[in-house]
Order: C-alpha cells, then sequence, then structure tokens
C-alpha cells in the first residue's frame, strides 16, 4: 500500500480507501486549450494554484496549450506516453452557439478524454467546461479548475493505493 492512501474503518467494519488530498511528489500535467482564452487562462490559473496548495511542487507541473478542446486529448495522450506524470488535467471551455457544432465539440472532446484515461490507466480530471454562455463559463472558472486539481491529486492517490506493490524476489540461479 502506498504511503499516500489513508484506510479507514467505517461503522459497519467495512475497510474504507479515504480520498487523499497530498499532492506531494505528484507531476501533474495540464493541457489547456486557447480558444476562449480568457476563461481557460483562469481555469488553468486556478488548477495551479490549488495544486500548489495541495503540495505539487511548481517544478512538477506542466502547462501545454492546444488550439481547442478538440486537440486536447492528443496532447493528454502524448503526455501520457513519456510516462512522465501521475495524473493530467485538460481544461478549456466550450460555450454554445447557434449551430450543432457545440455538441460535436462538447461530446468529442470528453469522450477523447476519458477513452485516454482508461486505455493508459493515467488519471485525467475533465475541466472542460461546456456552458451556454459567457457569463456562465466566468462564474465556473474559478471553481472548476481548484475542483479538477484535487480530483486528480485523489485519483493519483487511488491509482497509487489501488497498485498492488510489486515485491518480487529474485532466485539465485540453482543450474550454476
Amino acid at each position: 500500500m502506498s504511503d499516500h492512501a489513508n484506510n479507514l474503518q467505517s461503522n459497519s467494519g467495512v475497510s474504507v480507501l479515504a480520498p487523499d488530498l497530498t499532492g506531494q511528489d505528484f507531476r501533474i500535467g495540464i493541457v489547456q486549450a486557447r480558444f476562449n482564452e480568457g476563461h481557460c487562462v483562469a481555469l488553468s490559473n486556478s488548477c495551479i494554484q490549488e495544486l500548489i496548495k495541495l503540495g505539487v511542487a511548481q517544478e512538477d507541473i506542466r502547462l501545454v496549450t492546444v488550439p481547442g478542446a478538440l486537440e486536447i486529448p492528443f496532447a493528454l495522450q502524448k503526455l501520457a506516453e513519456t510516462g512522465e506524470f501521475d495524473g493530467l488535467v485538460a481544461l478549456g471551455t466550450v460555450i454554445r452557439g447557434e449551430t450543432y457544432h457545440f455538441e460535436l465539440v462538447s461530446n468529442e472532446s470528453a469522450s477523447g478524454i476519458t477513452r485516454i484515461s482508461i486505455e493508459t490507466g493515467l488519471p485525467i480530471a475533465n475541466g472542460v467546461l461546456t456552458c451556454d454562455t459567457d457569463e456562465q463559463a466566468h462564474v465556473r472558472v474559478q471553481i472548476k479548475g481548484a475542483d479538477c486539481a484535487r480530483a486528480v491529486v485523489e485519483m493519483a492517490n487511488l491509482a497509487l493505493a489501488l497498485t498492488p506493490d510489486l515485491d518480487i524476489e529474485i532466485q539465485p540461479n540453482s543450474s550454476q
């Protein structure tokens, strides 16, 4: 069991793995869309501030920007492939317009983010806001950025806690 894991006993005697928001020694990658840039920068600033509050060292946070929400999954996949990160965060803002494009971008971005997380086994917090108006996005950016920081740290700790320790004994070669 990881040093990051905390077990508690519930009233019914069942062992419960408690949420752990300790970010010390974690490396976190953030992919931020630039479309609706003001909202996206506010999301990433809020996320980074919260990661630091949770104990993630500033030098262990990497921010990558991409043109829009549809490009986020590609960048997440490339970051995941490096093996350098304990968790990733996807940040962007999609604001409803008068066409079907909003639904396409929202659905495909979310689907890609989820797929990358499942395929790689790496926790990814999805902070791509889908809002009807700029005003809605403005209200949500501070809260959502910090929420994503807490979610990625909690899920990275969960991944560590649920990963079996590899206590492999090396046996001497008996044929010599």
